[in-house]
């Protein structure tokens, strides 16, 4: 989950090294979403992951956790597409289509309105695509066991598979098996780059995130995990899962891989439970693993502090995940191991 804690040219800054030693306790860590290029950056101070300084940052990040006890990780590859700004990476925002965010984004100089991102040519996508690819080898050599493709929240991959932004009428737009093409592509060609056994797909049916109007998900879905069985991934990981939804039940049913469910958690809060409740659920409908973020911003030791019963961490004002600093980051207290 973002967290604003990088330098301003994407590289990773030594507190991220504390905060993600300080979770090493997990069964595995999805590191936070980095861009594979320079115009696929959203927020100000987010991480990167192309070039030779991003990768000692990250090289820094992942020796501290298995300093720390910790598995290997999984870095996250995002592209932000429409979600960006000139003033924040220096570069009009591509899209699928030139039709804007609908909301003020966040730039280093505060809110402002949404630029029209450009058009993606076929140049564009061939071009990104092999970055995802540069970017998936780049995190190996930067320690990571493996990536997650982020095909979610509206970013990017996203921006493809959703009706109201991509509204082209080349192959890559129109029925569901075009739309889904520049995802199954880029999957395709990072798994080739690294292999598919350290590839994950983060998809997000029903989400609005972003602006995103997806309008056919019962059909979208269903062709991308046929698209994506082909390749073979790892694993994929839907967020804000949803036990009794027919689409989280119908990609269960077809996906034949490894399947990870983020419990949707309602509202700001971390349930008392930590999300039990809903990850049991999830599990009880065919989930293989279950991926908690909120509870594990809050709790460094979640993992001691579920297997104890032990009292959560509650999340402080929402706001300090994305100022910067210590507070709100690497200032939530621990259990003593064995209290």
């Amino acid at each position: 989950m973002t967290r604003n804690r990088a330098a301003a040219d994407g590289v990773p800054l030594p507190i991220m090294d504390t905060y993600y030693a300080q979770r090493a306790s997990a069964g595995l860590i999805v590191a936070e979403a980095a861009t594979p290029n320079a115009v696929g950056q959203t927020y100000p101070n987010i991480t990167a992951i192309h070039n030779d300084a991003h990768v000692a940052g990250w090289r820094r990040v992942t020796d501290a956790v298995h300093a720390a006890g910790g598995r290997p990780m999984f870095l996250q590859l995002q592209h932000g597409g429409r979600v960006g700004h000139p003033d924040t990476s220096g570069l009009t925002p591509l899209a699928p289509s030139p039709v804007p965010l609908p909301e003020t984004i966040f730039t280093p100089g505060g809110h402002q309105e949404a630029v029209v991102p450009r058009e993606m040519t076929a140049d564009d996508i061939r071009a990104t695509i092999a970055d995802f690819a540069a970017a998936a080898r780049n995190a190996l050599d930067a320690g990571f066991a493996g990536v997650e493709v982020h095909s979610a929240n509206g970013y990017l991959l996203h921006q493809f598979l959703a009706g109201n932004t991509n509204r082209r009428t080349d192959a890559y737009g129109g029925p569901a098996s075009g739309r889904i093409r520049f995802v199954a592509e880029t999957v395709r060609a990072v798994a080739d780059a690294i292999g598919p056994e350290r590839v994950g797909v983060r998809i997000s049916p029903h989400s609005t995130v972003n602006g995103i109007e997806e309008g056919d998900t019962e059909r979208i879905y269903p062709a991308l995990i046929e698209a994506l069985a082909d390749i073979a991934p790892a694993y994929v990981h839907i967020v804000r899962a949803e036990p009794d939804d027919p689409v989280f039940r119908e990609i269960r049913t077809t996906w034949p891989g490894t399947l990870i469910a983020n419990p949707h958690l309602p509202g700001a809060a971390i349930p008392a439970d930590g999300g039990l409740h809903q990850a049991t659920r999830l599990l009880a409908e065919g989930a293989d693993l279950i991926a908690l973020g909120r509870p594990f911003l809050a709790n460094p030791d979640l993992v001691h502090r579920l297997r104890t019963g032990a009292p959560l961490n509650p999340i402080r004002d929402a706001y300090l995940m994305y100022v910067g600093g210590e507070t709100g980051y690497t200032d939530y207290p621990t259990l003593t191991v064995g209290s």
